[in-house]
């Protein structure tokens, strides 16, 4: 019997769980995660308080980007399961008031795809218009695109000489969505799953779809400003929302790549006509010195900071993100901001509560909830990520970077950081699976996993569960104003929530030594309380001026 509450802004109060479930449990011993692996931790998940899961890719595919290339989107990937395991997941995961979202990809497909398939070498097949070609242009590529996974955007066909379109890996194709087939093709996927009991989707890189027919030479970049957010973007999302999402009440998350906060207002509209939320990655950039990636960087503290204002202040009132540190492309959020050697619980702790206590919807990446930290691997080997092990060749064999240096950019960088097995227990392999996995466990499992987090009432994941009650407990923390209060502070991040009746204050110390800061003098402090903090002594009554220890994290109310 299900125990779903029918409440369609559900979402608005709840607190989703991403599960990559190549990396989240085996329940035997391949050596990598699948669904039955996921029912067995449901009861982990209900304990912890999450509403919902969203499950990264689990569809027939190749995995030359771990699913994210799809071949058939109407079955489940063996390595994964079956169907009639996915049916069990749904009807387990409802029993506990455990709703489910999918990560569905539209933008692209598999070249695997029998829509590909049938397009690759015959200009005259049906699904040859389902695809974007072009023909060279004085002997070149169409254009001088890049694809973000390196190198060129375009891929040649040589039995019709045209080349194809993929913004990622050559074996992901772009879909035309000019064409109306290709939309009605969409339109009938979603509604399939939607029709199985799937609670929402998660679209990737959505905001892509629409790319500028004339595909003109980018004379200033890589081609992203001829496709992102592109013409007819906002048309389509509203074509495939009254068609598939409002029929079925769906919850919508679209990822947004390199978007801007003008059509993020469009997209996540409180009208609903196109997505519920947004996922935008412009605070993940703030170690990204000069917009590059591929460095090896600090963060830019006081720039973080203004982008979570520019993003908090922008949404209020007219739309609604995602709020979230670590997803499967991210690094660990407690080795990328954190201290995650002497200060790891504390920071891990800490960078939860900063990001919580914002309008939004918080996400927990898999492992995030007892502070899983980036594995440190030091040998080109242990890496599987495809854009990776790419860019190791382009920068170390082409561009002749230094191979310890690139190894140093990738312990920091690298997609791998995040899809390192699961850390259950102390067991080999850490309790993932009973054999050697896809991808190396980091070495310190035995003293970070589940289990212990479990054992432990200080840890972070209590905390995590309290935060996550928090937000169902106090109102103002889904429709409060937000204010920075020290935007030039170089240690705090610290921001005010304010509703009719009440007013949050969330400090947060990001570096490893003390630092003081004073609250408002408009804020009441003989009659507020503190609600939540990382560090177990903090004093009853709530002062002025305030010291932070460490990564330290207070969560202050007032009410009215």
């Amino acid at each position: 019997m299900t125990t779903i509450a029918n409440d369609a802004n559900w979402w608005k109060t709840a607190s989703i769980y991403q599960i990559y479930p190549k990396s989240f449990c085996d329940s035997g011993s391949k050596g990598t995660g699948d669904i039955q692996g996921i029912i067995s931790k449901l009861d982990y998940l209900k304990l912890l308080g999450i509403d919902a899961i969203w499950l990264t890719p689990v569809y027939q595919s190749p995995m030359i980007d771990n699913g994210y290339d799809i071949s058939d989107y109407y079955a489940i990937n063996p390595d994964f399961g079956t169907m009639a395991d996915f049916e069990q997941l749904l009807e387990k995961a409802h029993q506990r008031g455990i709703r489910i979202i999918m990560d569905i990809v539209v933008n692209h497909t598999s070249t695997e795809h029998h829509w590909f398939q049938s397009a690759l070498g015959d200009k005259n097949s049906p699904y040859r218009d389902y695809y974007i070609w072009r023909d060279s242009v004085d002997g070149e590529r169409p254009n001088n695109w890049q694809s973000k996974f390196g190198g060129s955007a375009w891929e040649l066909d040589e039995d019709t000489g045209q080349y194809f379109l993929h913004l990622f890996a050559k074996q992901q194709a772009d879909l035309n969505w000019e064409n109306p087939q290709v939309r009605a093709e969409v339109k009938e996927v979603i509604s399939y799953w939607a029709e199985k009991g799937v609670d929402g989707f998660r679209l990737d890189v959505i905001n892509l779809i629409s790319k500028q027919q004339d595909f003109p030479n980018d004379d200033i970049g890589d081609g992203r400003r001829f496709y992102t957010d592109g013409p007819r973007v906002h048309e389509y999302l509203q074509e495939i929302s009254s068609a598939v999402f409002q029929k079925y009440g769906s919850v919508t998350v679209g990822e947004m790549s390199s978007t801007t906060l003008d059509h993020c207002q469009q997209y996540s509209s409180l009208d609903n006509k196109e997505l519920s939320m947004v996922f935008n990655f412009h605070h993940l950039k703030a170690d990204y010195p000069n917009g590059e990636k591929w460095t090896k960087a600090p963060f830019d503290f006081i720039q973080l900071k203004q982008i979570f204002n520019h993003w908090q202040t922008g949404l209020n009132g007219k739309g609604w993100g995602a709020l979230f540190w670590c997803n499967h492309d991210q690094p660990r959020v407690v080795s990328r901001l954190g201290n995650d050697q002497e200060y790891r619980l504390e920071s891990a702790k800490m960078l939860g509560a900063s990001i919580h206590m914002m309008q939004g919807t918080p996400y927990i990446y898999q492992g995030e909830e007892f502070g899983m930290t980036n594995p440190g691997y030091t040998r080109i080997e242990q890496y599987r990520d495809v854009e990776s092990t790419n860019m190791y060749d382009i920068m170390v064999n082409q561009q002749g970077v230094a191979h310890d240096e690139m190894m140093a950019i990738l312990a920091q960088k690298s997609r791998d950081n995040s899809r390192t097995p699961m850390q259950w227990n102390e067991d080999t392999y850490a309790g993932f699976s009973k054999s050697e996995p896809w991808l190396e466990v980091a070495a310190n499992y035995r003293e970070v996993n589940a289990k212990s987090a479990l054992d432990d009432e200080n840890s972070v994941f209590y905390f995590y569960q309290k935060l996550i009650e928090l937000r169902k407990e106090l109102e103002v923390i889904t429709t409060g104003t937000y204010l920075d209060l020290y935007p030039h502070h170089d240690a705090v991040f610290g921001y005010q929530r304010q509703s009719q009746a009440q007013t949050l204050i969330c400090l947060n110390n990001y570096y490893g030594q003390d630092t003081q800061c004073r609250l408002p003098d408009s804020f009441d402090v003989s009659k507020a309380r503190y609600v939540l903090g990382n560090y177990a002594d903090l004093e009853q009554q709530v002062s002025r001026e305030q010291l932070l220890r460490p990564y330290e994290t207070r969560i202050i109310l007032l009410e009215s």
